[in-house]
């Protein structure tokens, strides 16, 4: 009976941990699709519905947005990206490679390009973390090297 008793034990915890392996994958894949669509939505310029993949305020670490973490809105997001779309109008991100994290994490290798109205060009590469609970990013951590090349003024 005791023997018994153990199996059971040993078959349940065992459906029990395959369960919760198989829910931190779904959770991942899904985690990937927002991503995707993420990236999608930039390329698209439309900065409205990729602002809302945000929460309402997000913690955002951006070289761009000054040092340390800051909180910015949907609004601000949304803004930052519209204006920095009238400076390089066919602003583009290529996807080099996307990396989950554990459960709530994402890491993004991409190269952002684009080109001037005064035919100025940039490629930027970039590595951003996006932290994701409940569907939303709630951290946007972008990291890239933002000093000017040697020689340039």
């Amino acid at each position: 009976m005791r023997k018994i008793i153990l199996l059971f034990y040993a078959s349940f915890l065992a459906i029990s941990c395959n369960n919760q392996n198989q829910s931190k994958m779904i959770n991942i894949s899904n985690n990937e699709k927002l991503i995707k669509q993420y990236f999608e939505l930039f390329n698209q310029h439309d900065w409205k519905k990729m602002s809302e993949m945000y929460t309402e305020t997000a913690d955002f670490k951006d070289p761009s947005l000054g040092k340390g973490i800051v909180k910015q809105s949907r609004k601000q997001t949304e803004e930052k990206y519209a204006e920095l779309h009238k400076i390089f109008p066919d602003l583009h991100d290529e996807v080099i490679q996307i990396y989950p994290s554990g459960e709530n994490h994402i890491i993004v290798e991409f190269v952002s390009t684009g080109n001037a109205p005064d035919n100025s060009k940039f490629e930027l590469p970039i590595c951003t973390i996006f932290t994701i609970d409940n569907g939303l990013i709630t951290k946007d951590f972008t990291y890239f090297d933002n000093f000017e090349e040697e020689g340039e003024e």
